[in-house]
């Protein structure tokens, strides 16, 4: 996903019983004796970034399963890749030309021309999906491409035999990612073209404060810039899904497993962030 989607956070969480400096993007969530924790991750990132912040190793050693935002389909597994390619394409004849100003099909076209690749060979697709090749392209180009926190943990708790649940359906996530911009097409695709030009310096900032829970820093480098120009889609993104996850993450207090819930950094912070819903609703909140 791409910088300004996955996943912020403010400095003033109302948070009970946080500590004075942050330390770690992993929270300890208690209600009584019983508890859960919750990562903040970062979908993208480089082997150099490896191993994890140790609070991280601790929360999942400490825990019998650990709850991801969805089961994403394995990279090698063609057939789930097609049908995901399938569904972020047009189907009603419209093409990238049809939806962006000529100046900004340019532009999209010089992108993609100093990778060696060609635009009009994706005119098909929606900008969602441009919007994800782009960021793949960029990491690549500056040698920060790797798995996702995520996805490591998901290795691992496979590895481990460890039960993994999700908070979402793969089917959602592509429905969501496939209408990015939707009737702002234009809009999308230049905010996307600024950000790829100053893609490295903000990875590095972000990674810095993900590794050192620094929640300030990563709600403006994530967040700060999709909230003011496109509130709507900061909604959709960012503010609903967290109030959908609420409930979910609550069920996990029904059992006497210890689960460890692994959420894009960004749905950690701002307002209505899955955190501060937390809190209010009488939980404990502790940064590690």
């Amino acid at each position: 996903m791409k910088l300004k989607l996955v996943t912020g956070i403010l400095a003033a969480l109302s948070l009970t019983a946080a500590q004075a400096e942050p330390t770690s993007s992993v929270w300890k969530v208690s209600k009584g004796t019983d508890y859960i924790y919750v990562g903040g991750t970062v979908h993208l990132l480089p082997t150099s970034e490896f191993p994890l912040p140790k609070a991280f190793d601790k929360a999942y050693q400490d825990s019998q399963g650990i709850v991801l935002e969805t089961d994403v389909p394995d990279p090698n597994d063609v057939q789930a890749q097609m049908q995901m390619m399938q569904a972020m394409a047009y189907t009603d004849g419209r093409t990238l030309k049809d939806v962006l100003k000529p100046k900004t099909f340019k532009a999209l076209s010089d992108y993609f021309a100093q990778f060696g690749a060609s635009v009009e060979q994706l005119q098909g697709f929606k900008p969602g999906f441009i919007m994800t090749m782009m960021l793949a392209m960029a990491a690549q180009k500056e040698q920060m491409a790797g798995e996702g926190v995520d996805a490591y943990f998901d290795k691992l708790a496979i590895k481990d035999k460890k039960l993994i649940e999700y908070l979402e359906s793969v089917e959602f996530q592509i429905n969501m990612l496939a209408n990015l911009g939707e009737g702002q097409e234009d809009k999308f695709i230049n905010s996307n073209l600024d950000q790829m030009n100053d893609f490295k310096p903000l990875m590095l900032k972000m990674i810095k404060a993900w590794r050192s829970g620094d929640v300030a820093t990563i709600e403006q480098v994530l967040n700060e810039q999709m909230k003011d120009e496109n509130p709507e889609m900061y909604n959709t993104m960012i503010t609903a899904r967290n109030k959908n996850w609420i409930a979910k993450i609550e069920n996990l207090f029904t059992d006497n497993d210890k689960e460890f819930v692994l959420v894009g950094a960004g749905h950690l912070a701002g307002d209505d962030n899955v955190l501060e819903l937390l809190s209010e609703k009488g939980y404990k909140i502790s940064q590690m």
